[in-house]
């Protein structure tokens, strides 16, 4: 396991647990933190979740202008607490990126995944995603797999 900790936007979270695969997410990293809004987005709370507000409620209010909730309370999360944040959505990676924010994707969890062994294959789970209508451009997908050897 990874001694990272991450902050994560609802999608990742909804995404793996659509294919049961939400056990990935505290095997790969050491804490896992999500605002208030992505908690109420995902609907559940499990022990491995760690709520925590964002602190600034300006910057919130103001990115809720072009994001939702949960992406404009994640990425300032992400932002105050400088951790690495899990987003798909392009308009908020452009944001968390703008910020200079690391940011990767639920495909780069699933990458890293397999590259430390949590995962035997990442083509299975690439597979299951796109069956619960997880969209991927076929570019995203051959890379993830050319990544990992696949």
């Amino acid at each position: 396991m990874s001694q990272e900790v991450i902050i994560t936007d609802s999608g990742c979270l909804i995404s793996l647990e659509r294919i049961e695969r939400l056990e990935i997410l505290p095997a790969l990293f050491s804490q896992i933190v999500l605002p208030p809004a992505v908690q109420v987005e995902f609907g559940g709370v499990l022990p491995w979740l760690n709520v925590v507000p964002p602190k600034d409620k300006g910057m919130v209010a103001a990115l809720k202008m072009l994001l939702d909730d949960g992406e404009a309370e994640a990425i300032v999360l992400a932002y105050e607490l400088q951790y690495r944040l899990v987003i798909d959505d392009l308009k908020g990676r452009i944001v968390a990126g703008n910020l200079g924010l690391s940011i990767t994707g639920t495909i780069g969890v699933l990458i890293m995944a397999k590259q430390q062994g949590i995962i035997p294959e990442l083509r299975p789970v690439i597979e299951a995603l796109e069956g619960v209508s997880f969209y991927l451009s076929d570019a995203l997908k051959a890379e993830a797999l050319r990544l990992v050897d696949e």
